[in-house]
């Protein structure tokens, strides 16, 4: 396995400051974000490390030139909106810069595209199967000629009451994994798999890894903490009894996990994701929080 870690905690980076400080701590890659250009309309969003909307070869030979002389490598290029947004003209303009995203991949010898696959909250999985039958099979022909694999996360995107019981994202659970997988039984198609989000899910994560190790195709290495007074008082339908950690700093059990992992088979990358709001106050400390994520994972991947 090769640890890394997803560039969006370091937005204020550029990409070849993000690839120099990966390569000085002994990072093997970097997960690469590739949001439009424009903003964000969420935390972790909306970082552009790699603007792919006009991408050409000479940039591509440009950017591989920063990874050779970093010594690190690109585990995936990451983009993660809602494909199955409810605005037509919202899903349109995402399902389109997904595909650059995915065009671009090969041109940097990238095998990987991580994103969602989406989800109107206001419909059940049911309904917006129906959604997915008519937006996807596009994305993963695109990625199929690209001879790239899209791998999917699987963060339910639940913040509010208001979302309850559907967030935007539908690829969230092993029940919806196995109907993904058998929908798409030939596409190329796998998760991003995150523990913390099975975590407060109540889903075990390290069955999870062993069921579907054969369909893990990137890591990200979060960790997330459960408040159980939180939990005893407002119950599951409270939210907020769940904050996101770096790795070793909340309710995983790490050793677990990557005995679940390398029993899979699995060899791929694993990238630290920080949104531990207690390392967000300077640029100096979320790079701690990158450095302490490593000498933790470390011994699980040395």
């Amino acid at each position: 396995m090769q640890l890394g870690f997803v560039s969006a905690i370091l937005g204020d980076l550029g990409l070849e400051d993000v690839l120099v400080f990966a390569g000085s701590q002994g990072f093997a890659c970097v997960e690469v974000m590739c949001w439009p250009p424009g903003g964000a309309d969420r935390r972790y969003a909306g970082v552009s490390h790699l603007d792919v909307s006009r991408f050409s070869e000479a940039e591509a030979r440009h950017v591989l030139a920063l990874c050779d002389k970093a010594g690190v490598a690109m585990s995936a290029l990451g983009y993660y909106p809602n494909p199955l947004h409810p605005n037509p003209e919202q899903r349109r303009f995402v399902v389109e810069h997904l595909k650059k995203v995915i065009r671009a991949a090969p041109l940097l010898g990238v095998k990987t595209v991580t994103t969602f696959i989406g989800r109107d909250k206001s419909q059940s999985i049911q309904e917006n199967w129906r959604a997915l039958l008519e937006v996807w099979p596009d994305i993963l022909a695109t990625a199929a000629r690209e001879r790239v694999q899209i791998a999917i996360e699987n963060c339910p995107m639940l913040f509010s009451q208001d979302e309850w019981p559907g967030g935007t994202n539908l690829a969230v659970s092993p029940a919806v994994w196995r109907a993904l997988f058998a929908e798409f039984r030939d596409a190329p198609l796998g998760l991003n798999f995150d523990p913390s989000h099975l975590v407060w899910q109540h889903i075990d994560y390290v069955r999870a890894a062993r069921e579907f190790g054969d369909r893990i195709i990137h890591v990200h290495a979060k960790d997330t903490r459960i408040d159980a007074d939180k939990l005893y008082a407002d119950g599951i339908l409270g939210l907020g009894w769940h904050t996101p950690k770096i790795p070793g700093l909340g309710d995983v059990h790490w050793g677990r996990l990557f005995s679940a992992l390398t029993d899979a088979g699995y060899k791929g990358p694993v990238c630290v994701e920080v949104e531990d709001r207690a390392f967000e106050g300077s640029l100096e400390e979320r790079q701690r929080a990158l450095r302490q994520s490593k000498r933790f994972l470390d011994s699980f991947l040395a």
